[in-house]
């Protein structure tokens, strides 16, 4: 499981530290399942991209999860171009838990 203060480059794989607050991004059943988390960590500019972020740092089995899950913001139906600052909450719905396909 990551650190909450540290990130890890997916092209090197060093980690560095986080001093700056970043958004939070919470999993459930099957997601979490393909990620082997429960919650993480992403200092990314807009939904999408701690989405493409989260596909990298997890890989296949989490990309084919995430086409059938819903994605809110802080606790809503979250476009796609949403911006994300510190303290936001993203969070990974598949059907099972909550969203749809």
């Amino acid at each position: 499981m990551n650190h909450p203060r540290r990130s890890s480059n997916p092209t090197t794989g060093r980690h560095r530290c986080r001093l700056a607050d970043v958004a939070t991004v919470r999993l459930f059943a099957s997601a979490r399942e393909a990620a082997g988390v429960g919650a993480d960590v992403f200092d990314e500019p807009t939904v999408d991209d701690v989405l493409r972020a989260a596909e990298i740092r997890y890989g296949p089995r989490f990309r084919d999860v995430l086409a059938s899950c819903r994605v809110w913001l802080n606790g809503d139906d979250a476009p796609t171009d949403a911006p994300v600052g510190p303290h936001d909450e993203v969070a990974v719905l598949p059907p099972v838990s909550g969203g749809c396909s």
